[in-house]
């Protein structure tokens, strides 16, 4: 994954969908929102709190609502990305040839507003601790600086490494995984870091 210090580079970046990008943004312009890079990515606040970003894929690129699960989404352009899974967050899909209505993006933006100063927002479920499977246990004890490297990553990162331990099911598997993830952990990076934002 590679990061980007502003919106500027992120849209020259992704140059096959620059047009799009800057379309968007220009939209986001005409609001009080401050634009900010979050997570790679232009991502538009209110006082601090999250309200919207845009985002660009191999096949895609995308408008994200971080409260969208309360818009009305009359015009039915809204999907829950990971269903089941994501609570608030709602995505609104744009794939080659697709044409953006401003008048229709202004008024999704103004009303994820309207709920932010509203104070209309799912708090994410934090987890708590780490749960670390034996296995990855006994490599700790064996390389200290493993095992501080590891305590010095995010709990989300933490549990990303102890679960691709825990679901191998030969100790051969697990032996394997934790050659490639030692020197990953020691670097600081995330199991899936280099999916993230592509």
């Amino acid at each position: 994954m590679t990061s980007v210090d502003n919106v500027d580079e992120y849209i020259t970046k992704h140059d096959k969908w620059s047009d799009q990008l800057k379309e968007l943004r220009s939209i986001f312009h005409r609001t009080e929102l401050l634009e900010e890079i979050k997570w790679g990515s232009p991502t538009y606040t209110l006082n601090g709190k999250l309200v919207a970003g845009i985002a660009a894929f191999k096949n895609h690129y995308a408008l994200w609502f971080h409260q969208g699960v309360f818009l009305k989404d009359q015009a039915n352009k809204l999907h829950n990305a990971q269903e089941g899974k994501t609570k608030a967050l709602r995505q609104w899909k744009f794939v080659a040839g697709d044409t953006i209505d401003s008048d229709l993006v202004l008024d999704y933006i103004q009303e994820s507003i309207e709920n932010c100063i509203a104070g209309k927002e799912i708090k994410p479920e934090r987890k708590k601790g780490v749960s670390i499977p034996p296995f990855l246990n006994n490599a700790f004890k064996k390389d200290v600086n493993f095992k501080s490297a590891f305590e010095n990553l995010t709990p989300g990162k933490q549990r990303e490494y102890a679960a691709y331990i825990s679901e191998a099911k030969r100790d051969a598997t697990k032996e394997s995984r934790l050659q490639k993830i030692v020197p990953m952990v020691k670097s600081g990076v995330g199991l899936n870091d280099k999916y993230k934002n592509c």
